[in-house]
This record gives C-alpha cells, sequence and structure tokens, in this order.
C-alpha cells in the first residue's frame, strides 16, 4: 500500500508510516470481523453471540470506511479522516471487548479481539500523526 500512496501526485513520495499501518490494519480488521461474525453464526449458541455478530459486522463496516477515506489522496480530507478513524478506534474498542467475553469458548473470538485491538490502537496512532 505505501508503494501505491506515495505515488499520488498530492503526496510526492511522502508518506504518513502511521497512517498507512492504520490502513492496512483496518483491512485486515474488517476481513477477521466478517469471518468471526459467520463463524460465531456456525455455533450452537448462536443465540448467546447475537451482540458479538452486530458489533463484529459494524466493526467490519467501519473499518472499510476507515481505510477506504485514509486511502484515497484526492483534497484535503483530514478532519473527516480524522473522524472515521476515532470512530473506527471506538467500534474495534467495542468489537474487541465483546468478543473477549467469548475467547476462552471460541477460538475465532479470540483471535478477532486481538485484531481489533491492534486495529484499535492503529487508529488512535494515525490519529495524532495527523494532527
Amino acid at each position: 500500500m505505501k508503494e501505491m500512496i506515495a505515488t499520488h501526485p498530492d503526496v510526492k513520495g511522502s508518506t504518513n508510516d502511521a497512517l498507512i499501518r492504520c490502513l492496512e490494519e483496518c483491512y485486515s480488521c474488517a476481513q477477521t470481523c466478517t469471518s468471526c461474525a459467520d463463524a460465531c453464526l456456525a455455533e450452537e449458541m448462536v443465540a448467546q453471540l447475537r451482540q458479538c455478530i452486530r458489533l463484529n459486522l459494524d466493526c467490519a463496516d467501519i473499518c472499510l470506511a476507515a481505510g477506504s477515506l485514509g486511502t484515497r489522496r484526492t483534497g484535503s480530507n483530514e478532519q473527516a479522516l480524522v473522524a472515521a478513524l476515532q470512530a473506527c478506534a471506538i467500534a474495534c474498542g467495542l468489537c474487541a471487548e465483546e468478543c473477549e467475553k467469548h475467547a476462552s469458548m471460541h477460538e475465532h473470538c479470540r483471535i478477532c479481539a486481538e485484531h481489533c485491538r491492534r486495529c484499535e490502537q492503529a487508529c488512535n496512532e494515525a490519529v495524532q500523526s495527523i494532527r
């Protein structure tokens, strides 16, 4: 991703490494959350996992949106980007918290919680690098 973003005429080779790491974490987290939601749906105790599934899907959507905003380099959208990254960090924190409740019983929830925590941290670091 860094190589591609560096070629953008508005960037002129000067990339924000914290933001690029965040974008990579956002896309990875979106995939992980989507997979976790699907795995939760396959569990026998699916009724007890409803909130986890909802948060997985919400988190995946927000991660994708934040990743898309950060990937597009046209114009100066820093205020919108910061808001999206902050929302992503919040969604990741909530999803991680819920997945952690199920992590001892479901490996997919443990893995998802770890990905969400990494994305949450990366989003917070990217916000600081932009301000």
